[in-house]
């Protein structure tokens, strides 16, 4: 007779700080899984709580036919240190890191699982829906076996609710970064993105549900801005660090640029003091320094712009246009050249005081500006030609039009 346990198919990883009452429907989304409680564990790590939630979760291990293991610590003061004790207690053949506000879908981890092992990749997305609360779902527009973190909207998931292969996180030695008071988990996931043997989406079922707390006790909307300029030069680092230079790593750094970077130089900025501008510029110098014309190119003007006057350190200009974006200005589309490239007439376009190059003001992407839209780049110079030989047509015609009649014509 074997004795040996047998390796559960996922850990359920639950770090709960003061989590009741959601913490009761979490664990019984857990229980309710198809996958069945004998190919699950869950490994909770009470973080100090003082609500009750460490005894209800000795409770729950208590009477519960998924076998359940807790922790109880001192306050860690973040997500990141639960989370690592009980990834280095799992042991099942993936992880998944349940937040104790969330639950799953009934046929979540069923799902996930059969799609890791029949597409053999180690890190799997399955479809999100807010409780009370948006979240983004452009990377879930189909299901797919592997999708291509340079081209898929993958990068913009970057949150740690996904099932993951342990393997790969025990060779990697991957954790969570428990100096960081925020963005850990994005630093986290983009690894496993790109040391991992692929990523795979499950976009036809609701696999989890993230919940909108009505005590607004979410992490990541609390802690002033320096954590979060820590977080966005953490994940630009690690990029910089794993991906060689060239086409694929501008477009991983879009990510860092547009979500994060960009949310710190936004409209608000024109409330904020000279004082914390100029110390927002300052802690932006480990990232900017990244920016370049491959990275620019794969953004929308208006945002770009604002990227571009943060490196250029013109925060004068960046008042300008933020200003123009607060009152809900629409830029005037401006062609020239030969080839009609487009350009969007943004505060000081054309103006070389500025410091701002003029192509940061030129469409390289689908744009849209307020009632404007411009179409792609590649579709710009047959669009002006076409443009172009109408108004010409139309001008031979209205000439012929108004020719005087020939001698001798009735």
């Amino acid at each position: 007779m074997n004795d040996k346990p047998s390796v559960p198919d996922v850990t359920v990883v639950v770090g709960a700080y003061e989590a009741m009452p959601y913490l009761i429907r979490c664990l019984e989304s857990v229980e309710s899984q198809t996958l069945g409680a004998d190919r699950i564990e869950i490994v909770a790590v009470d973080d100090g709580s003082t609500d009750g939630t460490g005894e209800y979760l000795d409770e729950f291990a208590a009477r519960s036919k998924v076998p359940t293991r807790v922790i109880h610590q001192a306050n860690s003061g973040g997500p990141s240190g639960p989370r690592n004790v009980g990834l280095r207690l799992a042991r099942g053949r993936f992880v998944f890191f349940l937040d104790a506000d969330d639950f799953f879908g009934d046929e979540a981890l069923e799902r996930l699982v059969a799609m890791a092992d029949r597409a053999g990749t180690d890190v799997v997305l399955g479809r999100l829906k807010g409780v009370g609360r948006k979240v983004g779902m452009s990377m879930f527009a189909r299901t797919e076996e592997r999708v291509d973190v340079y081209s898929s909207r993958v990068i913009f998931a970057l949150s740690a609710q996904k099932l993951f292969r342990r393997e790969l996180l025990s060779r990697l030695g991957l954790e969570f970064d428990e100096t960081l008071p925020t963005g850990e988990d994005a630093l986290f996931t983009m690894e496993a993105y790109l040391q991992g043997n692929g990523v795979s989406v499950v976009a036809d079922y609701d696999c989890y549900h993230l919940v909108a707390r009505d005590d607004g006790k979410h992490a990541t909307r609390r802690g002033s801005y320096p954590p979060r300029f820590a977080a966005i030069t953490a994940l630009t680092e690690l990029i910089v660090r794993l991906e060689p230079a060239g086409p694929k790593r501008d477009q991983l750094l879009v990510r860092p640029f547009t979500v994060g970077l960009l949310q710190q130089f936004g409209p608000a900025l024109l409330k904020e003091t000279e004082e914390v501008r100029r110390h927002k510029l300052e802690l932006a110098a480990p990232v900017i320094r990244h920016w370049s014309k491959g990275v620019a190119d794969r953004i929308k003007v208006g945002e770009r712009l604002v990227l571009a006057c943060v490196a250029a350190g013109r925060l004068d200009v960046l008042a300008d246009v933020l200003e123009f974006v607060r009152t809900k200005q629409v830029p005037r589309v401006v062609a020239a050249g030969r080839r009609g490239r487009l350009f969007l007439a943004y505060p000081h376009f054309e103006n070389r005081q500025s410091g701002i190059p003029r192509s940061t003001y030129a469409v390289t992407v689908p744009d849209w500006s307020g009632s404007v839209r411009v179409p792609p780049p590649n579709t710009l110079p047959s669009l002006v030609r076409r443009t172009v030989r109408r108004a010409r047509r139309s001008l031979r015609k209205l000439r012929v039009d108004r020719r005087p009649p020939t001698a001798g014509r009735a």
